[in-house]
């Protein structure tokens, strides 16, 4: 079963139309988040919305939007004021245009959505239009409206489905000259260009995501296990940094790296520690924190120091 929808209006090309709802195709809910405490009571912050200037407590059907013209001086926007330039497009993501995929600067994506029928109706209409994008190789861009803001949304299939991926506007995206147009210009010679293209031809593969882990995440998922189990946390060495003086050297000994015939030396008497097997998800790296242990190695677990209760 799908999770609850985004948003649910139409899907249009030209004439056909059909029933559409939206899901969003990425989550950062299983990330681990922190709540902030109070420190000397353990207890939860709680953040209020107060008056600036006489510091009382405000109710949300008080609070209205306000665009500030200088400092001090607003102009006020009502709910109701906002609704009613609401665009006709509220409903239905009207297809426009259809662009080749390598005509989109990456830099205007934004976010993805799943996109399927709604209902049991509109599933031969969703077909033609997937299909049609499908056949002819494009991405069909087209507007919709989330959180009362029009947005460019650019359509592909993918599966039985469409992924819809939401752009920002050329005035979102700064130019890149402001950044560039500092940097010096160097000349590569061919030794140094034929040692890199070697590098690159011992690292290539294929994009994976599922060979990459989370390397904070986990560090975190470790330190709060410790924690839970009354360790003591004690600061780890950082690795210096290395100077690079000899490009050509750091490329040829990069050869080597790449090749496996060179490895840093290891410290007497450390074995050498095995690289850390990639997560096959976060679920299972969470399940330790989510206390799925055995009861009886739960129970010989002494309570955690650092933890706090809320007092009753």
């Amino acid at each position: 079963m799908a999770p609850r929808a985004n948003w649910k209006g139409f899907l249009r090309l030209s004439l056909v139309t059909c029933p559409v709802a939206l899901y969003p195709a990425t989550s950062e809910s299983e990330k681990i988040s922190f709540n902030q405490l109070n420190r000397q009571t353990g207890h939860r912050i709680k953040y209020v919305k107060v008056d600036a200037d006489t510091g009382d407590e405000v109710p949300n059907e008080d609070i209205v939007k306000g665009y500030e013209l200088e400092k001090g001086q607003y102009i006020e926007v009502s709910k109701d004021e906002l609704e009613e330039i609401a665009l006709e497009s509220t409903r239905t993501i009207e297809i426009d245009e259809f662009v080749d995929r390598s005509d989109i600067d990456p830099r205007y994506l934004i976010r993805p959505y799943y996109i399927r029928p709604d209902g049991k109706v509109g599933h031969d209409a969703f077909a033609v239009i997937r299909e049609t994008i499908r056949e002819m190789d494009k991405v069909a861009i087209g507007r919709v409206v989330l959180t009362n803001r029009e947005h460019i949304i650019a359509l592909e299939p993918m599966d039985k489905g469409l992924v819809g991926t939401l752009l920002r506007y050329p005035y979102e995206v700064r130019s890149e000259e402001d950044y560039f147009d500092d940097i010096q210009e160097v000349k590569v010679t061919k030794d140094m260009l034929d040692l890199a293209r070697h590098i690159v031809n011992q690292k290539a593969g294929r994009f994976e995501p599922e060979k990459f882990e989370d390397h904070y995440e986990t560090a975190l998922i470790e330190l709060i296990n410790e924690k839970r189990a009354g360790k003591v946390i004690q600061p780890k060495e950082r690795p210096k940094g290395e100077n690079v003086v000899d490009l050509m050297e750091a490329l040829r000994r990069s050869v080597g790296k790449a090749a496996g015939k060179e490895a840093a030396p290891a410290k007497a008497g450390k074995p050498a520690k095995k690289p850390k097997k990639a997560a096959a998800g976060q679920k299972e790296m969470l399940m330790p924190i989510a206390g799925r242990k055995p009861a009886k190695e739960a129970a010989a677990k002494k309570p955690a120091t650092g933890a706090r209760r809320k007092s009753a």
